[in-house]
């Protein structure tokens, strides 16, 4: 892009403050004169080979569109005037620039201006509180279409309601939404029209790196000072040789150095095998993006966003070669820097006219400092007259349902290649094993050496999160949300065999046992615990081989493995002295010994220990085992200490030989407890089940089929309730077995029972009346005699009082006595009333004429 020179600066920064004039005099000339504006605009109309192409592009009845989208308000075709007026200026002052892309056709061929098809927008999701969230679901909802030509700004802009109905658009189209959403959610942010390279125009990522393989920035810790202590121990003196310590630090240097020169060259070698050809058209590819300016929503610096990939860069960026315009809902301005050297030097202080060419004068044109000495020389109140504000937006308000939040990529999958890796995303409940995210990681440049392969999973029963494949030495890694039955956490397997290689983790917290992890060899079993109350924190068993069969030897019950050695560990118990706190036990199953560590003691350099040899006739249970002092080898660290009694170490040895039973049990329940899961591992992989929320009603079969049983339910009883009006008669029908043809008997019978329940009703009614006017004027009496006896002694609150309550008991017994003698002269209409009714029911009328 060229950029003016700097006498043509000068000279435009001169005009500047006759700018406002000029406009305000040419919307002076254009409101005098509204038919010249509608000649100006009269070639707004799109030929029909054009609306056709629309139409066939994105199957989309045009017909149904609102009327702003086919015809301009006055506003709106002034402000198309003014744009006009600009661009014409513009073009003159500078021709070797672009075109400006000021007012593009919209769907129905009707030119608007750009700002005006912004429609800031903050919807419910929660999601799209955020720019990470409103760039990525542009990026994934959208499907790109390239610019033609790629050198020229569109034609055509079309509405974001249109974008995302179809899902389809180019990068003004996609820069558009997101500037949409994210003015709505509170962000400084513009559209930007510029040039960039090859890679951000066509979406091609073959050359970056995937962002789910780049490790994350490791936080910069702060070292603490060591805190410099008056009195300490001096530390040790080195007498190792100085001389010998500069020789091999000097070794280590050249290796190093010899190592970084030949990974230099690699990477050069690599560099220049990856090098994409030169591009003819580099510094001419028309692209659109983003800019966020900082201060709104505590954002700290400016930053580019581009809507294709949803990325950040930075605004020095080089991949970003120039500006030629950026607007917002309420203005437009024109970049007037320099962007020979890309947009590392430019500024973004969008009220600097002399770096940035404003379309509307206002307070959008102006820094905040103009602004203010503006408003302390004139009025503001004139001032606000003869200023021209943007028009409303003419697209229809923009919703973006549920389903599209979870659906995003077009047709549910999207595939995104990047270097040596390509990404696959599906949309939730898409595929059967509940699949969202595949990333496939390979060894060359042409993928065809597949390395590994991640996957990431949701809404799965089984709790399946993400698994990782290692091709090369076939190693699975899965992750496990919390939930499970058997609160694994974690498995790293080869395959799902038994007694092969593999790790277990599991939450700890919802375990009854608090384990952690657990390691299995063919010969060995490692387990880690956490948080017992019995301080246990390792078991590790060592197996046998199996015995050989043809060689006369005995096959372990249940084809288990024979059992060799146990060895637990345990934690420190503070409320035991370390001397008889154990610290380590081992099972020596295969040759009868079992030895006991305790803790170290504080000032003790070695631990005591024992060791025990079980009697032979041990396994018998009818019998008593033998115990004798050479069984047993003990180690006290205390010399002083009283020597062991044989009781108490015979008494050790039988606890110790129970306890060898439980761990060798525990043992058993380990291994049948891997076997069980990698047993339910296979069938969960092979019948997979996915769960939804009961409060989806879209997705969850067992909501939506009681949803709509209740709502057919409440529909039927609403409808029975207006179809069919209370029966009157039914209580007296039942008595008589609500027979299809009543007798005159049974007729004459019903009738007296009906008039008989309304007299003891109506009866009952007046009595209750009588009962509460009898009741008022009682009480009124008694008041009244209390005051007639205590006037002379009472206080003026009392008589206040008094003179309240017989007020309101005088109007009680007034409205008891009307009602009391309406009640009687509205009993014999009601009476005979019913009696009239039941004389025309269809169901007696035949018995009692």
């Amino acid at each position: 892009m060229e950029v003016p020179s700097e006498i043509e600066l000068s000279e435009d920064v001169a005009g500047q403050e006759e700018k406002a004039n000029e406009e305000e005099d040419g919307l002076e000339q254009l409101q005098r004169d509204p038919q010249e504006v509608e000649d100006t605009l009269r070639d707004t109309q799109i030929t029909p080979e054009v609306l056709n192409m629309l139409r066939q592009d994105h199957h989309v009845d045009l017909s149904q569109c609102p009327d702003s989208y086919k015809e301009n308000s006055k506003q709106e075709k002034l402000l198309l005037a003014i744009a006009e007026n600009f661009r014409s200026q513009y073009a003159h002052l500078y021709p070797d620039r672009k075109p400006l892309l000021m007012c593009p056709r919209n769907e129905c061929g009707v030119q608007k201006f750009v700002s005006t098809t912004l429609r800031p927008t903050l919807l419910s999701h929660p999601e799209l509180y955020s720019w990470e969230g409103c760039a990525s679901f542009v990026s994934e909802f959208l499907s790109m279409k390239p610019l033609e030509p790629p050198f020229d700004p569109p034609r055509h802009l079309f509405s974001p309601a249109l974008v995302l109905q179809t899902q389809r658009g180019t990068c003004f189209d996609f820069s558009t939404l997101l500037c949409s959403l994210l003015l709505g959610a509170g962000y400084d942010a513009y559209c930007v029209s510029g040039y960039a390279v090859k890679d951000i125009c066509l979406l091609n990522q073959s050359r970056q790196e995937c962002p789910l393989l780049v490790p994350p920035e490791k936080r910069k810790t702060e070292e603490q000072k060591q805190e410099m202590r008056k009195y300490s121990v001096k530390p040790p003196r080195d007498l190792r040789s100085s001389f010998k310590q500069q020789q091999e630090a000097r070794r280590q240097a050249e290796t190093e150095a010899a190592v970084h020169k030949e990974r230099q060259e690699a990477e050069r070698e690599q560099e220049e095998r990856e090098r994409p050809p030169p591009d003819s058209l580099l510094g001419l590819r028309v692209h659109c993006w983003v800019l966020v300016l900082c201060g709104k929503r505590k954002v700290p610096e400016n930053f580019f966003i581009d809507p294709l990939t949803g990325k950040s860069y930075a605004t020095t960026n080089e991949n970003f070669l120039g500006i030629e315009s950026v607007w917002n809902h309420q203005n437009y301005w024109v970049n007037m820097q320099d962007c020979r050297f890309g947009c590392a030097k430019m500024t973004y202080d969008l009220g600097d006219a002399e770096k940035w060419e404003y379309l509307l004068f206002g307070p959008t044109s102006q820094s905040q400092q103009l602004i203010r000495e503006q408003q302390d020389i004139e009025n503001e109140d004139e001032t606000d007259e003869a200023l021209f504000e943007m028009p409303q937006s003419w697209v229809s308000p923009i919703y973006i349902s549920q389903e599209d939040m979870e659906s995003r990529c077009p047709g549910g999958t999207k595939v995104t290649q990047y270097r040596k890796a390509k990404l696959e995303k599906f949309a939730p409940y898409l595929l059967k094993d509940g699949l969202v995210t595949r990333l496939s990681v390979y060894d060359d440049l042409d993928c065809t050496q597949l390395k590994t392969v991640k996957e990431w999973y949701k809404n799965r029963h089984d709790h399946l999160e993400e698994k990782e494949l290692e091709k090369t030495s076939n190693v699975t890694v899965e992750h496990f949300s919390p939930g499970r039955n058997d609160a694994l956490k974690r498995h790293r397997y080869t395959t799902l065999i038994p007694e092969n290689e593999r790790q277990m983790d599991f939450y700890s917290t919802a375990r009854v046992d608090g384990l952690a992890s657990r390691v299995e060899t063919p010969f060995e079993m490692t387990e880690t615990f956490e948080d017992r109350p019995d301080f246990l924190c390792y078991r590790h068993v060592i197996f046998g081989k199996w015995p050989d069969v043809s060689k006369g030897g005995m096959v372990p019950d249940q084809g288990q493995r024979p059992l060799q050695k146990v060895v637990e560990r345990f934690h420190r118990d503070k409320s035991k002295p370390a001397s008889k706190d154990v610290a380590e036990r081992s099972f020596l199953v295969s040759e009868g010994w079992i030895e006991v560590t305790y803790h170290l003691e504080d000032d003790r350099i070695i631990p005591g220990w024992h060791i025990f040899v079980k009697p032979q006739d041990s396994r018998n249970s009818l019998n008593q085992p033998t115990f004798n002092s050479e069984m047993v080898s003990s180690f006290q660290v205390d010399p002083f200490a009283k020597p062991y009694k044989e009781l108490f170490l015979y008494e050790m040895l039988m606890s110790l030989m129970k306890e060898e039973e439980n761990v060798i049990l525990r043992t058993r329940e380990s291994e049948h407890e891997i076997k069980a899961i990698l047993t339910l591992r296979e069938q969960e992989n092979s019948n997979t089940e996915l769960h939804t929320s009961i409060y989806n009603t879209t997705k969850h079969e067992k909501a939506r089929t009681l949803w709509r049983e209740q709502e057919r339910k409440a529909k039927e009883e609403h409808q029975g309730l207006k179809e069919k009006e209370r029966d009157y008669l039914a209580p007296y029908l039942s008595k008589h077995g609500n027979p299809e043809s009543l007798t005159q008997q049974a007729a004459i019978q019903i009738r007296a029972d009906c008039l008989a329940d309304l007299k003891q009703h109506l009866t009952r009614h007046a009595n209750v009346i009588q009962a509460r006017y009898e009741k008022e004027t009682q009480q009124l009496q008694m008041k009244q005699q209390w005051f007639q006896k205590n006037q002379l002694h009472i206080t003026k609150e009392e008589e206040t009082e008094y003179l309240a309550y017989c007020s309101g008991a005088m109007l009680r017994i007034r409205v008891l006595k009307q009602r009391l003698n309406r009640h009687k002269e509205e009993a014999s209409q009601r009476y005979q009333a019913l009696d009239e009714k039941l004389r025309r029911d269809p169901r007696l009328a035949n018995h009692l004429w």
